[in-house]
């Protein structure tokens, strides 16, 4: 019997020309997995492709909910977000991806797992960890990275296809490199390529459209949330999954979540990137005003450090590390009493706040209004300041006493 591989397959034309190249030049069974993030219609006619291309099976994994439910809500509840800008819609698909991988591997009995990524970018590195720590006794094959791979284009991934007889339902023409699931979709390549130009976003946009094009008037969506997990939107109960695809078309209409990124890979180089996220912007958002209202100063100011060092763990592949599970732990805890719910705006491209309320708020509006109240008296302030401000009045003392005379302070500082 040959020996099996299983090949990480989108149906896209990078990994529809690996099958004919896999046989070629390895002569392995193929065992084909497209994992469903929520691709959508990116997975029309895959099976027959797969087949037509030379690979024996292929499996279509649905994880939409695990992906919505173990891999995204943990980086919305840790306020993950990559250099500012970016949330990871395609970093926290591929951990998951790579298990779905390892457990096909083991249960078609194959010895190695094969994928598309290139050898510039970031998602090789995402796949091979995690199937490094999964599964470490299998054999890892990266086409792009090697000396057997000769195509670098896709008119010579065309080329290849037809040679071997594969009829292909792609063309050579004008098109981004895109990836998508049920968070995200990113663009990349074309006018993109040069930060200079600004995005064609009548050819670009998938999920919606931009802000000058969304309506005049603005729509309000209030959201609830249970112990920081999404659980209605507009007073109607949803999972996960749900929430995100309910967002994504709120989020859709009024040009919501579409950031232009020049971004930092883990390889050392810059890349740019278009980036729709709707509904992955909007609850986010949501998520944070809550926040707000209910954690205490020096948790929210802890959490936000974490969740800063979370969005890198993530953007670098390290899913399945104990530095990511004690993260975690420690995100989880804040998550005890955010609930309540959060009402907002959504008007060209902007999520305007409407009002929060939680039964956990720290507001207490006797404390914070301008009305002198019960429970804060203006006076305690004056110890306060004399104390927080100790080491700035010693020190000035001594620089004072220390200053030659006729010297400013200005003057001796910049000595």
């Amino acid at each position: 019997m040959k020996e099996k591989v299983v090949l990480a397959y989108s149906g896209g034309l990078d990994t529809t020309a690996i099958i004919p190249w896999l046989k070629e030049n390895f002569d392995y069974e193929i065992i084909c997995v497209c994992v469903d993030c929520g691709q959508a219609e990116e997975l029309d006619g895959l099976e027959e492709r797969a087949k037509s291309s030379g690979a024996s099976r292929l499996y279509i994994e649905n994880v939409i909910d695990e992906f919505c439910e173990e891999f995204v809500l943990p980086c919305v509840q840790a306020g993950a977000v990559y250099e500012n800008k970016y949330l990871l819609g395609t970093s926290m698909a591929r951990p998951l991806i790579a298990k779905k991988l390892v457990e096909v591997a083991r249960k078609e009995g194959a010895s190695a797992i094969c994928h598309g990524a290139t050898g510039k970018g970031n998602d090789q590195i995402r796949f091979e960890l995690g199937i490094k720590a999964l599964a470490p006794d299998l054999k890892i094959i990266a086409p792009w990275r090697s000396d057997k791979w000769h195509m670098d284009s896709r008119e010579s991934e065309i080329a290849y296809c037809k040679a071997h007889g594969i009829d292909l339902p792609f063309s050579a023409d004008r098109s981004y490199s895109r990836d998508r699931n049920l968070w995200h979709i990113s663009h990349e390549g074309l006018e993109l390529e040069d930060p200079s130009n600004e995005p064609d976003f009548e050819h670009l946009l998938v999920l919606g459209t931009t802000p000058e094009k969304a309506p005049d008037t603005g729509e309000y969506v209030t959201m609830a949330f249970e112990k920081g997990i999404p659980v209605s939107v507009n007073g109607i109960s949803m999972k996960t999954s749900d929430v995100i695809r309910a967002l994504n078309t709120l989020g859709g209409r009024h040009g919501i979540g579409i950031v232009d990124i020049v971004e930092n890979r883990v390889v050392g180089m810059k890349s740019r990137g278009v980036y729709e996220t709707p509904g992955g912007t909007i609850l986010m958002e949501a998520h944070k005003q809550l926040e707000e209202l209910i954690l205490d100063r020096d948790t929210f100011s802890m959490k936000k450090e974490i969740g800063s060092r979370f969005a890198s763990l993530v953007y670098e592949g390290k899913w399945f590390t104990p530095l990511r599970e004690a993260q975690q732990a420690f995100i989880e805890k804040t998550q005890q009493y955010v609930t309540g719910e959060v009402k907002f705006k959504l008007y060209k491209g902007n999520i305007i706040k409407a009002g929060t309320a939680s039964p956990y708020s720290l507001y207490n509006e006797s404390i914070a209004s301008f009305t002198t109240g019960d429970l804060y008296d203006h006076h305690d302030a004056e110890g306060f300041i004399n104390l927080f401000g100790l080491s700035c009045k010693v020190r000035a003392m001594k620089m004072q006493a220390a200053r030659p005379s006729g010297e400013t302070g200005e003057q001796a500082s910049v000595l």
